[in-house]
């Protein structure tokens, strides 16, 4: 016994990366989620799909090594066997999709953005019933930037606020690309962006409060 033990600090000593905590394997880890009154979810092979007063959203996680599954008791589980701990993150990664889906369907996601500019006031008009936003008169260029709003996203100019656009969605990632796309295409180009700070940009998100 005392053989092995010296033998083992020996070993410690000239290849301690075997012994890092890092690479220690976790037997079982689980993280739970509780789904919310008035939302109703299905889990069929790692495939999620969530129905609430705003519509219906689904997410796979196949290419992930999770077990996921909904308990009698309204909460959703998700468990990995023999995990390092970089790998365990994605247990809450997981989560933290399902609870976007969660908030998405029962209240919407909010993005916020305003116009700002120098000289040339930049013009913005929703058409098409909100899914289509025409830019003019960015850094006084004739060119007209029309930008289609992705799936379920709507734009609206905002009644309260001078130069700002409120776009809603119930799916978080089409919210926010929605916004990206209004804000890529008043990029200003071949000039100093830090004295050139015309353009489109997001002031505030969020989920919508009920």
């Amino acid at each position: 016994l005392a053989q092995a033990v010296f033998s083992r600090s020996i070993l410690a000593t000239l290849a301690p990366e075997y012994f890092n905590l890092e690479n220690m394997k976790t037997l079982m880890q689980e993280e739970s989620i509780k789904v919310p009154k008035g939302v109703k979810i299905t889990i069929k092979s790692k495939k999620v799909e969530v129905t609430g007063k705003h519509g219906t959203l689904s997410r796979d996680f196949k290419h992930m090594p999770i077990e996921l599954w909904k308990t009698k008791n309204g909460l959703v589980r998700a468990r990995m066997y023999f995990a390092k701990s970089k790998q365990l993150s994605m247990l809450r990664s997981v989560c933290s999709h399902i609870q976007n889906l969660f908030e998405g369907v029962e209240k919407q996601f909010e993005y916020r953005m305003r116009l700002v500019y120098a000289h040339f006031p930049i013009n913005a008009n929703v058409t098409n019933g909100g899914k289509t936003v025409e830019i003019r008169n960015f850094l006084g260029e004739k060119l007209v930037r029309v930008i289609n709003m992705l799936p379920g996203v709507k734009v609206e100019k905002s009644a309260s606020t001078k130069d700002e656009l409120i776009i809603t969605g119930p799916d978080i990632e089409l919210t926010s690309q929605s916004a990206a796309l209004i804000h890529q295409s008043c990029l200003v180009k071949k000039k100093d962006i830090r004295k050139f700070l015309d353009g489109i940009y997001v002031s505030s998100h969020g989920a919508i409060e009920a």
